[in-house]
């Protein structure tokens, strides 16, 4: 049985309201009608789904307690770690295009789960990863263009 109003029962229409501050773009065939804005939003949901999948495998899907504010320090560390996670895909990764739109997960086992030793020798800290492992070129990619970024403070 269909929900909704007397009308949209009777005529097997479904209404709804759409408010946008998004002019048509005049350019483009089509886009006064209302439908070009319908699937011009949805494809904008897309990747609200997307982020709110990142924000939950970073640990908004599991807050540790009842307490609002332990609940509030989880949740601010879970908005960090998602922003570090587009700004690693956006400035680290972007020229390795099988991690540039990598999930959580897919990161975390292809290039955190690292086959490397930190070495300390002359004041200077060494990480001296495995040769054969297959992202060694990623991770040092990735490494290089963070430590070239400058200093936010």
């Amino acid at each position: 049985m269909r929900s909704g109003s007397p009308l949209e029962k009777a005529t097997g229409w479904r209404y709804q309201i759409l408010a946008t501050t998004i002019d048509t773009l005049s350019d483009v065939p089509g886009s006064h009608h209302p439908q070009f804005l319908d699937v011009l939003y949805r494809h904008r949901g897309g990747a609200a789904e997307q982020a709110v999948r990142t924000g939950k495998a970073l640990g908004l899907g599991k807050l540790p307690s009842k307490c609002w504010n332990v609940n509030l320090g989880w949740i601010l560390a879970a908005g960090i770690a998602n922003d570090l996670h587009a700004y690693i895909l956006l400035l680290g990764l972007r020229e390795h295009p099988d991690l540039a739109a990598a999930t959580p997960e897919t990161l975390r086992f292809r290039l955190w789960h690292l086959p490397a030793r930190l070495v300390h020798r002359a004041r200077q800290r060494i990480l001296k990863i495995a040769a054969d492992w297959p992202r060694a070129q990623a991770f040092t990619d990735c490494w290089t263009r963070l430590a070239l970024l400058p200093d936010p403070g």
